[in-house]
């Protein structure tokens, strides 16, 4: 049987150099694992040649499974996963079942500069990337490594977080100070998600972050890392040399309450402004209104335009548009609504780089969840350049 992979590009690059480029690979065909995770190490090298990307530009690649027990160890060698003594890459690997029926999907982010960059790792699970001055930390694959039951999610959410706080610590920086972005994965989120929640909520409040402060922008999403008996893992991406007021926090209260209102601790999106770009973190986002509440139960189609018009509104705020995204994660509950929503997306944001997998949102009623990465041409003058 034959597997075939497509990729989806697309970069941003200013007269001063310092591009970004995402690529997206989708399978499309059937065979088995070996087959599918060499189509798509295919399809990315093809990618990387059309976008002219030189090696050692890979900065973060989330690898996306249908079976991570089972599948997770079949990555090395794959060309995917990078071995110790390889070119650093902060590499995600996470199980929410690419749609609309394969077994490995990709999402990866690159960067070039014209003057260079470095990586370099910083611990098992954290890639340090330094480019105009500025010092970059991406850190994946966070999790307790439980061995047994039972199993605590509110434990395990203060261990990864302490995990990311001790790295921030010996570069010089804080969670508060520095974190722009986590990625939180629960396994059983109907179930292990009010956990996780609750010991972010008091974990923050030990850091500083409050409804007084400032939250980090976030995605809590159904997901599962290689350890059986984990149900919290994480992601996350900060950078070390911020400066004053070069973070901002995008919020529409017209359209989206602040999260704390209804028990959450997260900023619906970021922007962190450079001389030559603003790029934007927008969080999990989908079909909520100002009250907190869900709108258009039931329809998905319907959900998925609300979510999109939330982006939209939370983008403006830092004076972006749609069209500024790099890239979507949708998540969708149920697998039989890929198809419609698929077709819905690609004639609202054509050509964009999406990945579409099987993600349960925090909350029952809600059918679909995106989240998203831009960068516009916004610079700002007395910041250095990206």
């Amino acid at each position: 049987m034959r597997a075939d992979a497509r990729f989806t590009t697309k970069g941003f690059e200013t007269a001063s150099g310092g591009r970004e480029q995402v690529i997206s690979v989708r399978v499309e065909g059937g065979g088995d694992f070996a087959l599918q995770q060499a189509a798509v190490a295919g399809a990315y090298r093809e990618a990387m040649e059309a976008a002219g990307l030189p090696p050692g530009s890979a900065v973060f690649r989330r690898i996306f499974l249908s079976d991570v027990l089972n599948q997770a160890a079949a990555l090395k060698g794959g060309g995917l996963c990078p071995g110790e003594e390889e070119e650093p890459v902060a590499v995600s690997v996470v199980e929410q079942a690419p749609l609309p029926g394969s077994k490995i999907a990709l999402l990866a982010y690159h960067v070039t500069d014209p003057a260079g960059l470095s990586k370099r790792r910083v611990g098992a699970r954290h890639v340090l990337v330094e480019k105009s001055g500025a010092r970059h930390l991406w850190s994946t694959r966070l999790c307790a490594g439980a061995e047994s039951f039972p199993v605590s999610a509110e434990a395990q959410t203060r261990a990864v977080f302490e995990e990311l706080i001790g790295a921030l610590g010996a570069a010089g920086g804080s969670l508060a100070g520095n974190c722009v972005r986590t990625w939180m994965f629960v396994k059983g989120i109907d179930v292990f998600y009010p956990g996780m929640v609750a010991s972010r909520r008091a974990l923050f409040a030990e850091q500083g972050l409050t409804e007084d402060t400032h939250y980090i922008a976030a995605t809590g999403i159904q997901g599962a890392c290689a350890h059986r008996f984990d149900v919290v893992a994480m992601d996350a991406y900060s950078q070390l040399d911020l400066v004053p007021g070069q973070i901002a926090y995008l919020n529409d209260f017209d359209r989206l309450c602040p999260t704390h209102r209804y028990g959450v601790t997260f900023e619906r999106g970021s922007s962190v402004s450079y001389a030559d770009r603003r790029q934007y973190f927008i969080s999990g986002t989908a079909s909520i209104d100002g009250a907190g509440q869900v709108v258009h139960r039931g329809d998905v189609l319907a959900q998925l335009e609300r979510a999109l018009g939330n982006v939209e509104a939370l983008l403006g705020a830092g004076s972006g548009r749609l069209d500024d995204l790099l890239y979507l994660i949708v998540y969708l509950r149920d697998r039989a609504d890929a198809a419609a929503i698929e077709a819905a997306v690609a004639e609202r944001l054509p050509g964009l780089p999406v990945v579409f997998v099987e993600g349960v949102v925090c909350r029952p009623e809600w059918l679909v969840e995106i989240e998203g990465v831009g960068v516009a041409a916004l610079g700002r003058a007395g910041l250095a350049h990206f």
